[in-house]
């Protein structure tokens, strides 16, 4: 009798969500992954404005300030593409666990999904159990009053 074995789940790693597309870069974003930390709309709020369509402007930043807010993002939601330059590095491997909140992730990562093996090198994964999104937090954490010690490191803002 043959044994079945589980499918290798196929590799994702085109960045998903929306395109949005300035000379020289293309700045993607993934609703599905958002849980509104604002870094981006703190970091370049002439880029990132929530409050008008469409709600992200590249070209209101040059290349360096896109990328080092982009890479704030502690979700994966937004991801950058150049048109001529290097991918997104990943950072050295970290897991803060945020208080009362996901877990965060930076590194080299390859996160086993019902899509398949997303690689990325940033996540926000949910630790209450209640995300409809798993692995990722989708901010249920806040509706279910799931309470957890954690750490307080990131600085979404990028000042000392």
């Amino acid at each position: 009798m043959a044994r079945k074995t589980a499918a290798t789940p196929k590799s994702v790693t085109q960045p998903a969500g929306k395109a949005y597309t300035a000379p020289g870069i293309t700045v993607y974003f993934d609703g599905k992954r958002c849980i509104h930390f604002r870094a981006c709309v703190h970091g370049l709020p002439a880029v990132f404005d929530p409050d008008r369509k469409p709600w992200i402007k590249p070209d209101e930043a040059t290349l360096r300030q896109l990328i080092e807010v982009v890479r704030r993002c502690p979700s994966g939601a937004l991801h950058y593409v150049l048109d001529n330059g290097p991918a997104e590095k990943p950072e050295p491997t970290t897991v803060e666990p945020r208080p009362n909140g996901p877990l965060f992730l930076r590194g080299a990562l390859r996160i086993a999904t019902r899509r398949g093996v997303v690689e990325d090198t940033r996540a926000a994964l949910c630790r209450c159990g209640a995300s409809q999104n798993k692995p990722f937090c989708d901010d249920s954490h806040d509706d279910c009053g799931f309470r957890a010690a954690g750490t307080t490191t990131i600085n979404p803002w990028g000042k000392k």
